[in-house]
């Protein structure tokens, strides 16, 4: 009855138009009143127990790593590299444009930042090189959510720190996923500029290419610094973060000079904004599913299915089909800081690798934030455009497909996320 009470009031809040984090909170806050001997002051101090995790302060570096970098001319540099390698293709300019969102995704580590960053600058050279406007817009919106999916991503470290696993080895897993959604992106791409009609262009010299590159180094390092810190066993994921704030600032202030002193306070705010408010989502969320777990929901959970004799194979389409449905109406952090403690012990029992359905998970996210009707990379392609929702969901169809099966294709072969973890971790 409880359960049926918490869920009750958290849909009722959300229809009235309820933040999530407040919502998630609201119907906690109220449940367990009612169901419980906990009072107000003891839920006041679970809720800061519940983000008092030393993973979690990776968030407010990396988001302010990636402001940084967004908000200086990394981007743009990254953008002219891409456009070297691949700009002389057929859809040239939209593979430049996933490339270069499939570098910023591993600069970031977030999916809204991604496609604001190469779509302020990318949309408007698609459509005057005589692309079509929703070509543009399909391939920035759905190439700016592998944000969450390559490593560094905030998506991947509260995973880790919701199913207790290695933060190092989800963002391992995540690099051949994302790498080759990124490439399905790109090769749909390239198959449909030839049916319009494009053709290949001379490539630039091999010296512009390098120069190019050299121009784009100082950002493209912060890629090597993380990974590589990581895997070296330099520094954790959570020390990879402060690095890269700290590498982030150097290059925009002091190599490139393109953020003065006096604009890092008002950079500083933002990203201290953004991360209050992914904080409140998390600690409201991490609030939620403690009293699922008091409730044992997970174990009754894993016990039907089990008992059910349901199979591997028809538990992850389950899965797929209810994550991308909530990633449609919800926050990514909120989601899997509810689902996770309730689909995870299933998983594990039916012998699913904890790391792969990370990725799974997130790759669901991905779908989620393209997916109407409140999928906010849509929101943020729809302002940064001046195309209505509906005329950005009809462009991104073919690129949310592509994706679509690149989710299948991960969750039905594990070795593509477990491979490098597997070689990198033993």
């Amino acid at each position: 009855m409880s359960v049926t009470i918490l869920f009750g009031l958290f849909f009722m809040l959300l229809l009235f138009g309820t933040p999530i984090a407040i919502a998630l909170g609201a119907s906690t806050f109220a449940t367990m009143m009612l169901y419980t001997d906990i009072s107000p002051m003891e839920i006041s101090s679970m809720i800061f127990e519940k983000v008092d995790h030393y993973s979690l302060m990776a968030i407010p570096m990396f988001i302010l790593a990636g402001n940084l970098l967004s908000k200086g001319s990394s981007a743009n540099r990254i953008i002219e590299f891409a456009k070297s390698i691949v700009g002389h293709l057929p859809g040239g300019l939209p593979i430049a444009a996933i490339f270069a969102s499939i570098i910023f995704a591993a600069v970031s580590g977030s999916s809204p930042a991604t496609v604001v960053a190469i779509g302020s600058i990318m949309f408007g050279a698609i459509q005057s090189a005589g692309y079509p406007r929703k070509y543009a817009v399909g391939t920035i919106a759905t190439s700016g959510s592998l944000g969450i999916l390559i490593p560094p991503s905030i998506v991947l470290i509260v995973y880790g720190v919701t199913a207790e696993v290695s933060i190092g080895k989800l963002f391992m897993a995540g690099v051949i996923p994302g790498i080759m959604i990124g490439s399905m992106l790109m090769f749909v791409t390239y198959i449909g500029a030839k049916r319009l009609g494009f053709k290949k262009t001379q490539p630039q010299p091999f010296k512009v290419r390098l120069e190019k590159m050299k121009d784009a180094s100082w950002g493209l390092m912060t890629i090597v610094i993380v990974i590589g810190g990581i895997y070296g066993g330099i520094f954790t994921p959570t020390e990879a973060a402060a690095v890269a704030a700290v590498w982030a600032f150097f290059i925009s202030v002091l190599i490139y000079k393109d953020i003065k002193f006096k604009d890092f306070f008002t950079i500083s705010l933002d990203s201290a904004k953004t991360t209050a408010m992914i904080m409140f989502i998390i600690a409201n969320a991490m609030l939620f599913a403690h009293f699922l777990t008091l409730e044992n929901i997970p174990q009754i959970i894993t016990q039907t299915l089990v008992d059910a004799d349901v199979s591997m194979i028809m538990f992850l389409v389950f899965v797929n089909i209810l994550l991308i449905i909530a990633g449609a109406f919800m926050e990514p952090s909120a989601i899997i800081m509810i689902m996770v403690p309730l689909l995870l012990p299933v998983a594990v029992a039916l012998g699913v690798n904890p790391i792969h359905f990370g990725i799974m998970i997130t790759i669901n996210m991905e779908l989620g934030m393209i997916s109407p009707p409140v999928g906010l990379n849509l929101f943020v392609t729809s302002s940064l455009t001046g195309m209505s929702m509906k005329d950005v969901i009809v462009a991104a169809w073919p690129w949310t497909l592509t994706i679509f099966v690149g989710l299948l294709l991960v969750t039905y072969i594990p070795i593509i996320s477990l491979w490098l973890p597997n070689l990198m971790y033993g």
